[in-house]
């Protein structure tokens, strides 16, 4: 646990500083100079290649993970196994290109009723999904090594700042339209090529595959597992981006733009999870492995707690300062429309990061072909919704209908997984979580019907008092929740940064 701890904690410092640079482009850049058609042109062209690259995938980042551990020899580099990683992803990106052109009329027809820019851009969708494709090999690739600092920099720092030079290249009028979306696949250019970079300077990399060394029963293992995990690999891509795509195609790139705002926030309620669930993978296949259910159970029910707990505090601090960050926004006002699917949203990603560990288990388990079968509900289901609740609330229809299916695919799958597979996720402690941020919710509606009006009366401009009143009721709940969880002690590693901090500033 305590490498897995340590790069957690690393990673997670990577993300918030890709955040911060995110939030600056995001809500002062796209908003200031970009159209609401425009934010929306490119979320919808980055999620397409997301989508792209991760069919083509073929869900060999996953198999990967599991079976990383049989190739495992320092002295060997690890028996070539990094060279096998490289070729299934090209199959795939050539296959789902083919699929495209088949389906290449229906789908422009879908989507130029409402979304028309988005068809004149759609080609640059396939240069930005291949180099996404091999930026997420060969970070698996680090993650397998158990160094995810560089390539998290790399992915959350470096693409932040080379897609925010592009977008100010774009506002200040330098470049036009076209060269901007052109900029946007030579930013995963230049991240893909450093990635290759560091992993070469490990010099425990060797793209030299060796066919001896891989045995029928393995060979055979492989394919099976990594088919059934095409599909079960896209649980929490394919069905947020469903968003993103109804409404480009039912409401048009106006709303996508709004839409793309209020899930930007939502995104940062699973950042602890990213560094969580990338350090934390390998020990639960090694776990599994070395048929050791009881470390794979203790590991998991860690990540789920300790996400749960990150999550629902950063969704309680959002939560209360909402108003205040759509007032804050240029143009604000056009996006604060967004408020409640940010909401909506936002309880879908603290559910999905807090159960995502249990999938995971069930992934490495030998019992992982049930994967394919609660995916198919998942995104099913989300498609069905989606048709439904689209026409009816627009976007907020569309999140709720990605709540639900989140909803329905882990009841049964967390059921699943602590009856057959030993991994019991959930404990008493995320119900102490879940009290005192609940508690934290009653005091801010208490502060807004009491003191709240007091500070916004006091002060003028109103941004003034309004940025006044989210930083003292901020920090003073922040640090609230944080003392009585440290008192509660809800988690042993929590507690002891904290006893750590407070050792380093010499506070009793």
């Amino acid at each position: 646990m305590g490498v897995v701890i340590r790069q957690s904690i690393k990673g997670t410092v990577m993300n918030y500083i890709g955040v911060a640079v995110g939030i600056f482009t995001t809500f002062f850049v796209l908003t200031k100079y970009f159209t609401t058609e425009q934010v929306g042109l490119t979320k919808v062209l980055v999620d397409s290649a997301i989508l792209l690259s991760t069919l083509a995938q073929l869900g060999t980042n996953s198999s990967a993970m599991r079976y990383y551990p049989y190739f495992k020899d320092e002295k060997n580099r690890d028996n070539g196994f990094f060279g096998w990683t490289l070729i299934l992803p090209i199959v795939g990106f050539v296959l789902f290109t083919l699929v495209f052109f088949i389906f290449k009329t229906p789908l422009v027809q879908y989507f130029s009723k409402q979304s028309k820019l988005f068809v004149d851009y759609m080609y640059f969708v396939f240069p930005m999904a291949f180099f996404m494709l091999y930026l997420s090999v060969f970070e698996t690739n680090s993650n397998l090594l158990m160094r995810i600092v560089v390539p998290k920099f790399i992915r959350e720092v470096g693409v932040r700042l080379m897609t925010l030079v592009d977008y100010l290249l774009f506002a200040l009028g330098v470049i036009p339209l076209n060269s901007m979306v052109i900029g946007l696949c030579l930013v995963y250019l230049v991240a893909t090529l450093l990635n290759i970079i560091y992993l070469f300077s490990l010099k425990r990399v060797s793209f030299r595959t060796k066919r001896s060394y891989v045995s029928p029963w393995l060979r055979r293992d492989f394919t099976f597992y990594t088919l059934f995990l095409i599909l079960s690999s896209l649980t929490t891509i394919v069905v947020p981006m469903l968003n993103t795509f109804f409404i480009t195609a039912e409401m048009g790139l106006v709303f996508t733009g709004i839409n793309t705002i209020a899930q930007y926030m939502a995104n940062m309620i699973e950042i602890p999870y990213r560094s969580l669930g990338s350090i934390s993978r390998p020990a639960i296949s090694e776990s599994f492995k070395n048929n050791d259910i009881v470390s794979a159970n203790t590991l998991a029910r860690s990540v789920s707690l300790h996400q749960f707990m990150a999550g629902l505090f950063l969704f309680f601090l959002i939560w209360i300062n909402i108003d205040f960050v759509y007032l804050l926004l240029p143009n604000g006002a056009s996006y604060s429309a967004g408020k409640w699917v940010f909401f909506i949203l936002a309880l879908g990603k603290l559910f999905n990061s807090t159960m995502s560990i249990g999938g995971t288990a069930l992934g490495y388990s030998k019992y992982y072909y049930w994967s394919l079968a609660f995916t198919v509900v998942l995104i099913t289901v989300s498609i069905v919704l989606n048709n439904i609740l689209v026409p009816r609330w627009g976007m907020q229809g569309s999140a709720m209908a990605s709540l639900l299916a989140f909803i329905m695919y882990y009841s049964p799958m967390l059921l699943f997984v602590r009856i057959k597979v030993k991994i019991k996720v959930l404990s008493r402690r995320h119900l102490w979580i879940f009290l005192v941020v609940a508690s934290l919710f009653m005091l801010d509606f208490l502060w807004s019907q009491t003191i709240e009006p007091l500070i916004l009366n006091a002060f003028q401009p109103l941004w003034l008092s309004a940025a006044l009143n989210a930083m003292v009721k901020t920090l003073l709940f922040f640090l609230l929740g944080i003392y009585v969880t440290y008192r509660i002690g809800i988690s042993e590693q929590v507690n002891d940064l904290i006893d750590r901090l407070l050792r380093d500033i010499h506070v009793r």
